[in-house]
């Protein structure tokens, strides 16, 4: 059978016979220059919105083995739970052999195939695969972007002596995985999220009594039992790279399966743990479960766990208070600031995300940040609101002191907590969901990141003098730098992974993420940065990034020889949207929030200047930022 036959065959058992088209569309919006808000149109996977189920198609007697190959490969992208179609196209040794849930190699487009003609007494023949790989799926469904490169496999066929393939060609050697083309992988796969706690943090109480999830993204095939898949997921344990500040409850766990129906109630039947021995611990894996099937349903009212000896039900209320982004600040997270060119901080509409009313004016916050620098007083630079909305870190227009600041009517300045030696040294202030502040120090001489930890108490390291409060500044170890530099940081709010960007020997600057591990005591805390990893290795240079949801970067930056845009990344790199926001290059900064207080919210909540003025980007719209003040910079909390 020709290749072009069978390609018809396999699309006539998936559709039914049935014609079907399906568009998918791209969506892009410009930066607004006047005018109504333009509409920014986020697109779904093609197959989101048509369910086509993909049957695989069996060898047929007498093909040849460059179209045994091709047949090979899409049966083994096909909608079927145990590749057993595929391995009809394999020796029986090499069917035994054969790991298909190794990885998935991604590759660019269709893979280039060799086309040997084998000789009439031939009975081995090799064909090679080639192509260009953009990505690859791990044994543990994580998604790894990777630099364009030349991708390149061997398959052998072998004529089979005896048995019922007798005289047939079959393969014999192959490499373990799968291979699918960028548009395939998108229609089969189906990116999902498992959850696991936030590691505790020994020397912080909060983050002890706070216990959080964090997302761990991962890939699966979309029709293949999707809610169980992703509960099995989810007990196999974190991906290799976040696993080391994250625990779970799951071990041993064994997912019988996972259902959810129309009343919002999910069901997880699992074996190898006795859930009535322990309430608490039956309730925390109710939690993760939980999280995972609402992330694919959309919504959850209840998840009710069950093994042969016990179980327990949570509700959502109870899910919400672990549930990913519970520290991002809630309605306080939503609240935009604008500061002002004459320096004074001033919220812009209303906490909670609610509309910005025509021609709104920001209102001055209470306290010394809402009134002009008068005397002596630092001239602020850079600030960042806590994510509860009662404190501001304030670094000087000269980049040389940090200070803090609170909001009531009566609070002024302190003494500087961290100084540096460095004009525009110090620089981008972040904080966590537990309260403690990060920032960098760009003196070149002694280069740092620090982290700054407010406790009430009797001892410390450094002290305000004027809050009756105790700062302990901690110098932050970041591990894997290679001469790079670290030029700006933005910290998630359950505080284990950061955003990076660095400067590499070149002068590029490039953004990294890496994880947060803390140790030491109480009153001798130690914190690290590991497990750097580059995330948009296709981005030339970066000008900023923020935290646009628990698993998301917003990123401005540009590809080589193209203008800079606006990127939408998940945390394991992956393109979050099909093409990058137009308008980018007129882009000088951004801010972006993971908080989310409203069920129908439709995106994340984004703030960009450019040089036509400040526009916020809302539910997927572009809103101009109108005021009859100047604003200078715009912040959310965090």
């Amino acid at each position: 059978m020709h290749r072009n036959d069978r390609t018809a065959e396999r699309r006539a058992l998936a559709l039914g016979g049935v014609a079907l088209l399906a568009a998918a569309a791209t969506g892009c919006v410009s930066m607004p220059s006047g005018g109504p808000p333009q509409r920014l149109e986020v697109p779904q996977g093609a197959a989101d919105g048509v369910q086509v189920h993909v049957y695989p198609v069996a060898p047929h007697k007498g093909e040849s083995p460059g179209d045994l190959l091709a047949g090979f490969l899409d049966s083994s992208n096909a909608d079927q739970a145990n590749y057993d179609t595929a391995k009809q196209y394999l020796t029986a040794d090499a069917a035994k052999r054969w790991r298909p849930d190794a990885k998935v190699v991604v590759l660019a487009e269709p893979p280039a195939r060799s086309h040997p003609v084998p000789g009439p007494d031939e009975t081995t023949v090799p064909i090679s695969v080639t192509g260009t790989q953009v990505a690859q799926l791990d044994g543990r469904h994580t998604y790894q972007a990777a630099r364009s490169g030349d991708y390149q496999e061997k398959f052998i066929f072998v004529k089979v002596a005896e048995g019922p393939d007798a005289g047939q060609w079959r393969i014999d050697q192959l490499p373990d995985g799968l291979i699918v083309d960028q548009t395939n992988f998108k229609n089969t796969y189906k990116p999902v999220h498992r959850y696991f706690f936030a590691a505790p943090d020994p020397t912080s109480e909060l983050a002890q009594a706070n216990p959080v999830l964090v997302p761990d993204p991962i890939y699966l095939r979309r029709r293949i039992d999707p809610l169980t898949e992703a509960a099995r997921a989810t007990t196999e344990g974190p991906s290799q790279w976040l696993g080391p500040v994250v625990t779970t409850t799951l071990q041993g766990v064994k997912v019988v399966s996972a259902t959810a129906g129309d009343n919002r109630v999910a069901a997880v039947k699992v074996e190898g743990v006795e859930l009535g021995k322990d309430a608490n611990s039956c309730r925390k894996m109710a939690q993760q479960f939980f999280q995972t099937l609402a992330d694919q349903q959309g919504k959850l009212d209840r998840l009710d766990l069950s093994s042969p000896k016990g179980g327990c039900s949570i509700g959502s209320a109870e899910a919400a208070r672990v549930a990913p982004g519970a520290l991002a600040g809630g309605e306080n997270g939503m609240q935009a600031y604008i500061q002002l060119a004459d320096g004074r901080l001033t919220r812009y509409g209303q906490s909670g995300g609610d509309p910005v009313p025509a021609n709104a004016e920001p209102v001055p916050v209470a306290g010394v940040l809402g009134q002009p620098a008068q005397g002596n007083q630092p001239r602020p630079g850079e600030l960042a609101v806590r994510r509860d909305g009662n404190a501001v870190a304030v670094i000087d227009k000269d980049g040389r002191n940090l200070y803090w600041a609170g909001l009531n009517p009566s609070d002024k300045y302190g003494e500087p907590i961290v100084s540096s030696h460095a004009a525009q040294g110090l620089a981008s202030p972040s904080w966590d969901g537990r309260g403690d502040l990060w920032l960098v120090d760009r003196d070149p001489a002694v280069p740092r990141v620090l982290m700054v930890r407010e406790r009430t108490g009797t001892t410390g390291r450094e002290r305000t003098g004027t809050t009756g409060r105790e700062r302990t500044i901690v110098p932050v170890t970041v591990e894997g730098l290679d001469k790079r530099s670290v030029q700006s940081l933005r910290i998630s709010s359950d505080g284990t992974r950061v955003a990076l960007l660095l400067r590499g020997s070149d002068g590029k600057t490039k953004l990294s993420l890496g994880l947060v591990a803390h140790g030491g005591t109480a009153t001798a805390p130690t914190a690290r940065i590991t497990g750097l990893r580059e995330l948009a290795p296709q981005l030339a240079e970066v000008a900023a990034v923020s935290w646009s949801d628990t698993d998301q970067l917003v990123v401005l930056g540009k590809e080589a020889d193209r203008l800079q845009q606006l990127h939408f990344l998940g945390t394991d790199g992956s393109q979050s949207t099909d093409s990058p926001l137009q308008g980018g290059e007129s882009m000088t900064a951004l801010s972006a929030t993971e908080a989310r207080v409203q069920a129908d919210q439709v995106g994340p909540a984004v703030l960009a200047a450019s040089g036509t003025g400040v526009y916020r980007l809302k539910d997927n719209q572009w809103h101009a930022v109108t005021s009859k003040a100047t604003p200078a910079t715009f912040i959310y909390p965090g």
